[in-house]
């Protein structure tokens, strides 16, 4: 398995993980506000928490991956294209005449 295959496979798994995640963290969600019936601060308080799983769960993998992208560009060099031109020296003051 090559390089290339390996980071579509890396992804694709990783993507698949988080989705299955997110989906089990809205059905135990779902179900503990059917069981819940009605009680109104309990529900507010169990879709908050299932939110923030959720969105802490997506950003997390969303963050690592862009990491690994940006690490793994840097390493085979596509890094020295990225980078800023150095600032041009800035011009000397005008000088006064007596």
């Amino acid at each position: 398995m090559g390089d290339a295959e390996l980071e579509k496979s890396r992804a694709r798994y990783g993507l698949l993980a988080v989705v299955i995640s997110n989906l089990a963290i809205a059905g135990v969600a779902i179900f503990g506000v059917w069981r819940l019936g009605g009680d109104k601060s309990v529900i507010v308080g169990v879709l908050t928490a299932a939110f923030t799983a959720v969105s802490s769960m997506t950003t997390a993998y969303l963050g690592i991956k862009a990491v690994s992208n940006t690490a793994k560009s840097i390493a085979l060099g596509d890094g020295a294209a990225r980078q800023q031109q150095p600032p041009a020296p800035a011009a000397p003051p005008a000088q006064r005449t007596p």
